[in-house]
């Protein structure tokens, strides 16, 4: 598993490779409380994820907290077959923009 960053002005792109579960839960974190305030998007870029567990949702989830809960501008994007159907079967897309 891997997580690279980047920051274009308020925007951070989190991608993330391999197997996103709970080995990745303080490089997930730090990516995004490191980015600084003037970041007010997130995208999770998902391209390169080929698995996602129960630890992973929480993930997004303390991500959606920290990036203001309900009005949280967090998009994930690029998702395999199998990633979206955790995401859709998880009731995601009623709290995240998956596309």
């Amino acid at each position: 598993m891997s997580i690279n960053t980047s920051v274009n002005g308020e925007e951070l792109t989190v991608v993330v490779e391999g197997r996103f579960d709970f080995s990745a839960h303080q490089e997930f974190r730090d990516a995004y409380e490191e980015a600084g305030a003037s970041v007010c998007k997130y995208v999770i870029d998902m391209a390169k994820a080929t698995y996602l567990d129960s630890s992973a949702l929480g993930m997004l989830l303390l991500l959606r907290d920290h990036a203001g809960g309900d009005s949280a501008n967090v998009r994930i994007v690029r998702c395999n077959a199998d990633v979206k159907k955790i995401l859709t079967i998880s009731n995601f897309e009623q709290l995240f923009t998956i596309e």
